[in-house]
């Protein structure tokens, strides 16, 4: 079965190369969000990114237990930091 080609827009593969950096964001939620599998998001990084780049990325994941699901430490289910809030300087609270 051949698989279906899909076309990203600039702000999907930005989002998409900034999840594949993230430590926090596991290759699942990748797949659930974007419908690429680990050797897709690898493909497409390997395509966007200058080769030193990819090469670093690529050494990164590979010591990263929290890309993967399986190897991740039990008690975190969420993919963003508890800082992200104060990171990125969102003003507006949940009440």
């Amino acid at each position: 079965m051949k698989k279906e080609k899909t076309i990203f827009s600039n702000i999907e593969l930005d989002r998409i190369i900034e999840m594949a950096w993230e430590d926090r964001t596991t290759f699942d939620a990748i797949k659930f969000q974007f419908n690429l599998s680990e050797a897709d998001v690898k493909v497409l990084m390997k395509k966007e990114l200058k080769f030193s780049s990819y090469k670093l990325w690529r050494k990164r994941v590979e010591n990263c237990k929290t890309k993967h699901s399986a190897t991740r430490v039990q008690g975190i289910e969420r993919f963003k930091c508890n800082l992200q809030r104060s990171i990125t300087n969102n003003k507006i609270s949940k009440r």
